[in-house]
């Protein structure tokens, strides 16, 4: 989900054409990174509902602002991964 958000905001932001430029690539990687080390592995909630905060400051405002963007476009261009993100998110609340 965090590489397909990258893609839609690099596309309409930076005016890539389908591939991340170097800012959006490193921020990739380090969202990555950071995802393997979750403590929480697979039962990781969402960043906002996590305890704990792994992402250094600079980085964690750089992917806010890729998920305000991405957020609300992820419909129109992962129809299936938004229904599906949208279905475990309603679950982790029951």
């Amino acid at each position: 989900i965090v590489q397909r958000m990258l893609l839609i905001f690099c596309k309409r932001s930076h005016k890539t054409n389908g591939e991340l430029c170097d800012s959006c690539a490193k921020l990739r990687d380090y969202a990555l990174l950071r995802l393997e080390k979750c403590t929480f592995g697979n039962e990781k909630p969402a960043c906002k509902d996590c305890p704990i905060h792994c992402y250094k400051p600079e980085m964690r405002e750089k992917i806010r602002e890729v998920m305000r963007f991405s957020g609300s476009r992820m419909v129109w261009y992962y129809p299936v991964d938004s229904i599906k993100h949208l279905f475990r998110k309603s679950r982790k609340k029951d």
